[in-house]
């Protein structure tokens, strides 16, 4: 599923036009981008929580040519799915 057509479901469903649900859609992933890049958590009831964590620095091995490869150390963003999101998954 593309944004656009989660667009298009929420637009149906809500009745907004699909230019102001893409506008919502857009300022809701912007917020949610800038508020994990002052390294803030998102928590969303009943659907999980996103934060940004530390991954150390390590050493990887190139698949193609067998030779180790340095990976510097980074931010990364982990996304942990709430009980619920879970239950609904498995019941399906």
């Amino acid at each position: 599923m593309t944004k656009a057509d989660i667009v298009d479901v929420v637009s149906q469903g809500t009745g907004l036009t699909k230019v102001e649900t893409q506008a919502v859609i857009d300022g809701f992933l912007a917020t949610v981008k800038y508020k994990l890049q002052q390294g803030e958590r998102i928590d969303l009831r009943g659907f999980g929580n996103f934060k940004v964590v530390q991954r150390k620095a390590r050493t990887a091995r190139n698949p193609g040519t067998n030779q180790p490869v340095h990976v510097p150390e980074q931010l990364a963003v982990v996304f942990k799915p709430s009980k619920d999101l879970k239950d609904f998954i498995n019941k399906a």
